[in-house]
C-alpha cells in the first residue's frame, strides 16, 4: 500500500535543504560495442545520432556516440583497450548504466553540499572552455558502480568538451518524449540506506512507497519507495527484494546477472503509446506480454477510456486508473544479453503514480520469462 513518509525520510520536512537540480539531462550506459548500440538505438529506438566522441577526435582510451530524442538524451560508451575502467564496469555488469546526470545552475554548490553531508566523490568541479562556451561538471557515487554527474551547460552551445557534432545519423523518431522516471535495483534491507541516501544527501522525499503486498506473486515480491525532488522533475524508484516467497524475484535475478546493485530500467514518456509501441514493435523491439486474462475486464477495472481497447491488447498495452487520471505502459524486455536493463513507455493522461493496478500483471509477465531463462 502507498504509506505516509517519515520525517527522516522526508527531506524538507527535516530541514534539509534540497540540492537543486533542474531534471535529468542524459543517461550513459557503458557498453561492449558503442557501435553496434548506437546502431540498435537509432534504427530500433528512433534516436538522432548527434554527437561522437572517439579516435577521430583525439580520444584514444574510449568512444562514445551521443544520441537524442526530443528531450531524452543517451550517451553509449566503450573502452578501446582491455585495462579500461570501462572494460572494467561491462565485464562485470554487462551493458548497463553508469552515469544518471542531473542539471543544475550550480555544479559548485551541489557537489559541495553533497560531500558535506557524507557523498563520496567521483569528480570534483571542473571548468572546461572551448569554443563552444564553458561547460561545467562534477560527479558523486550512489548506489553500486552507478554515478551522478551535476552538470551545467548554461553557457555551452555542444553537447561535452571533446565530442563532435554529428549531422547524417537521424532516426526515425517513434515519439519518444522524455524521461519520467529511472529506477534503481539494490540489495535485500539495503532499501532504507539508500533512501536515506537520497533523503539526507540531496534532499529528497518519497513521493510513493509500495511494499511486499502491493507487488508480489506466491512466487515472488518487492518493496519499493520512490525517492524525488518537490518539483517531481526527478523521480527514482529504489527496488529491494522481499524473499518471502517460492522462487527467485526479478530483483534478485537482476542483482544475480549484474553483480550490484544498479538502474534496472528507464521509463520515458510518449504523447501517442499505442503509435509509440507500434513502431517499436515493427521494428523489432521486444516486449512483455500480458497475461492473456488481462483485457477482459479492463473496462470494469479503468473505466472509459479515450483508447481502443483491442488496440491496447493488440499491441499489450497495460492501463492503470488512479483519482486524478489514469496512465498508460507497457515494459520491454532486457536489451542486452544479461536479465538485467530494459525500458518502459509510459503515457500519463493526469495519472501521477506508477500503475499500481498493474502490478500483478507485470509481475507475472516478468516471472514467465525468468521461466523461460530457467531463473525463477
Amino acid at each position: 500500500m502507498v504509506k505516509e513518509a517519515t520525517a527522516l525520510e522526508t527531506g524538507s520536512k527535516t530541514g534539509i535543504e534540497e540540492i537543486s537540480v533542474d531534471g535529468f539531462d542524459y543517461i550513459e550506459f557503458f557498453v561492449g560495442n558503442a557501435l553496434q548500440a548506437c546502431y540498435y538505438y537509432n534504427r530500433g529506438f528512433g534516436f538522432d545520432v548527434i554527437g561522437y566522441r572517439g579516435l577521430e577526435t583525439g580520444n584514444r582510451d574510449a568512444v562514445s556516440y551521443v544520441l537524442r530524442q526530443e528531450k531524452v538524451t543517451i550517451v553509449l560508451t566503450a573502452a578501446l583497450h582491455p585495462d579500461h575502467a570501462v572494460s572494467t564496469h561491462v565485464m562485470q555488469h554487462g551493458d548497463g548504466v553508469k552515469n544518471v546526470a542531473m542539471r543544475t545552475r550550480d555544479v559548485r554548490k551541489a557537489y559541495e553540499t553533497a560531500i558535506a553531508r557524507g557523498a563520496r566523490s567521483i569528480q570534483e568541479p571542473t571548468e572546461v572552455t572551448d569554443e563552444h562556451g564553458t561547460y561545467v561538471s562534477a560527479s558523486i557515487a550512489t548506489y553500486g558502480d552507478t554515478v551522478h554527474t551535476f552538470l551545467d551547460r548554461t553557457n555551452y552551445k555542444g553537447f561535452a568538451p571533446g565530442f563532435t557534432e554529428v549531422k547524417n545519423k537521424k532516426g526515425d523518431s517513434v515519439g519518444l518524449v522524455s524521461v519520467d522516471h529511472v529506477v534503481g535495483n539494490v540489495e535485500s534491507t539495503k532499501l532504507d540506506q539508500w533512501v536515506e541516501f537520497y533523503s539526507k544527501i540531496f534532499g529528497f522525499h518519497i513521493y510513493q512507497y509500495f511494499d511486499a503486498t502491493d507487488i508480489s506473486t506466491k512466487y515472488s515480491a518487492l518493496v519499493s519507495k520512490v525517492m524525488a525532488n518537490r518539483s517531481g522533475s526527478i523521480k527514482m524508484p529504489i527496488n529491494e527484494p522481499f524473499e518471502q516467497g517460492l522462487r527467485k524475484s526479478q530483483i534478485t535475478e537482476y542483482l544475480d546477472f549484474y553483480h550490484a546493485p544498479g538502474v534496472q530500467h528507464i521509463a520515458i514518456t510518449t504523447r501517442d503509446i499505442v503509435k509509440t509501441v507500434k513502431e517499436l514493435r515493427e521494428r523489432g523491439v521486444e516486449f512483455l506480454n500480458a497475461p492473456a486474462t488481462y483485457y477482459e475486464t479492463l473496462k470494469e477495472r479503468v473505466g472509459e477510456i479515450d483508447e481502443d481497447i483491442t488496440e491496447l491488447a493488440k499491441w499489450g498495452i497495460l492501463v492503470d486508473r488512479e483519482s486524478e487520471g489514469y496512465l498508460l505502459q507497457i515494459f520491454t524486455k532486457p536489451v542486452q544479453d544479461r536479465p538485467t536493463l530494459f525500458f518502459e513507455v509510459i503515457q500519463r493522461k493526469g495519472a501521477k503514480g506508477f500503475g499500481k493496478g498493474n502490478f500483478q500483471a507485470l509481475f507475472e509477465s516478468i516471472e514467465a520469462e525468468q521461466q523461460t531463462r530457467g531463473n525463477l
